[in-house]
C-alpha cells in the first residue's frame, strides 16, 4: 500500500512510524518543518503544506487523516472523492450531523473508512475481548471505566480547548474511546445520562465527563474521563456473571499495561487469578493499521467503522445537550 498522511503532529508521527513497511509517498501539514520531519522518517516522501495535494495524490492508496477535529471530515471527504481508502482519527467528526456526508460518500463509492480507535488494538484489550467472546465469563453485567491525564502549562490555550476547533472537551477527546470500548463489549446503548463540567481549566469546554449508559437488557457502563487527573491513568473493569477482567495502564506515562482475570471458582470465595503484563512499547497503532490493510486487501468486513464513530458521537452529544 502507498500512504499519504495529513497532519504531522504527535498522532501523525505515531502513524508514520507504524506503517509496517508500506510506502509513505507524501505528508502534509500547515507547518512545513513538521511535514518535512515526518517525511524524513521514510525514503522518497514528499512534504507539502497543501493538504489537497496530499489527500488527492495519484499514487496514494490510503489517506491517514490526523488533523485537528475541525478538519477530520473535510479532508476525509476529499480523499474519498479522489478514490482513496481512509483511516481517520477519532472522533472522525465534531457532531453526528458532520459525519453523515462522510458515511454516505463511503457507501456510494465502496471505499473503506476506518476510524482510529486504537485502544481496541492494545494487547490487553484484545486478550480481554478473546476471553469475553469465548463465553467463559457468562453473560456480561456491567463495565466501570476511568481514563484521564493531567494537563500542562497553557493547556487551556491549545486547540483542544477551542470549541469551534475541537467540537467539545474531554468527553469528546478521551471519552469517545471509553464509549467505543463499552459498545464493543456490551453492544448498543438505549439509555444515556451524564454530566460534564469544567472544574479547573479556564476554557469553554469541559475538563471532566461522567457517563451512565445502559443497554435495553440492563447491561451498564459507568465511565469517568478527566484532564484533571494529574497522574495519567487508565482502568477498565469488565464484569461478567462468572468473572471479572481489569485492564490497567496503556504503557508509557499511563503505566505498564496489565490484564487481570478474576475467575469465579465453583465454591466462590477468592477467585482464580491470572495476570498478563505487556511491558513493551505501544504497538496498537501498527496492529490497527495492519488490520485495516488486511480488510482492504481481502475486501472483508472490519470493526471501528464510521457507524461505530457515529454511535459514540450520538452518546456524547446527548450528554452535551443535557447540560446546555
Amino acid at each position: 500500500m502507498r500512504i499519504a498522511i495529513i497532519g504531522c503532529g504527535i498522532i501523525g508521527e505515531k502513524r508514520a512510524k507504524a506503517l509496517s513497511g508500506h510506502q509513505l509517498v507524501i505528508v502534509a501539514d500547515k507547518n512545513i518543518e513538521r511535514a518535512r520531519y515526518i517525511g524524513s522518517l521514510s525514503k522518497e516522501t514528499a512534504a507539502t503544506t497543501n493538504w489537497q495535494e496530499a489527500a488527492g495524490h495519484p499514487d496514494a492508496d490510503i489517506v491517514i487523516v490526523a488533523t485537528t477535529n475541525d478538519w477530520l471530515t473535510p479532508v476525509s471527504l476529499f480523499a474519498l472523492e479522489n478514490g482513496k481508502h481512509v483511516l481517520v482519527e477519532k472522533p472522525a467528526a465534531r457532531t453526528t450531523e458532520e459525519i453523515e456526508p462522510l458515511l454516505k460518500k463511503a457507501e456510494s463509492i465502496g471505499k473503506k473508512v476506518k476510524v482510529g480507535f486504537n485502544l481496541r488494538f492494545h494487547p490487553a484489550m484484545m486478550k480481554a475481548k478473546e476471553i469475553i467472546d469465548s463465553g467463559e465469563m457468562g453473560k456480561m453485567m456491567f463495565i466501570r471505566g476511568r481514563y484521564g491525564h493531567g494537563g500542562r502549562i497553557g493547556y487551556d490555550k491549545e486547540w483542544r480547548a477551542d470549541v469551534k476547533i475541537a467540537g467539545g472537551g474531554e468527553l469528546l477527546d478521551q471519552g469517545i474511546h471509553l464509549i467505543d470500548l463499552s459498545r464493543w463489549i456490551l453492544g448498543d446503548f438505549d439509555y444515556v445520562d451524564g454530566f460534564v463540567n469544567t472544574y479547573f481549566w479556564d476554557m469553554p469546554v469541559e475538563d471532566n465527563g461522567f457517563v451512565s449508559i445502559r443497554t435495553k437488557d440492563g447491561m451498564m457502563a459507568w465511565l469517568h474521563v478527566s484532564c484533571t487527573e494529574w497522574k495519567n491513568m487508565f482502568c477498565l473493569e469488565i464484569y461478567g456473571k462468572y468473572g471479572k477482567l481489569q485492564i490497567d495502564g496503556l504503557g508509557g506515562s499511563y503505566g505498564t499495561e496489565r490484564l487481570s482475570y478474576y475467575k469465579m471458582s465453583p465454591q466462590m470465595g477468592p477467585p482464580d487469578t491470572t495476570i498478563w503484563e505487556y511491558p513493551f512499547p505501544d504497538n496498537s497503532w501498527k496492529t490497527e493499521f495492519d488490520y485495516f490493510v488486511q480488510a482492504i486487501a481481502k475486501d472483508s468486513k472490519y470493526e471501528g467503522t464510521l457507524y461505530d464513530a457515529r454511535a459514540a458521537l450520538e452518546i456524547v452529544h446527548k450528554i452535551y445537550g443535557g447540560v446546555k
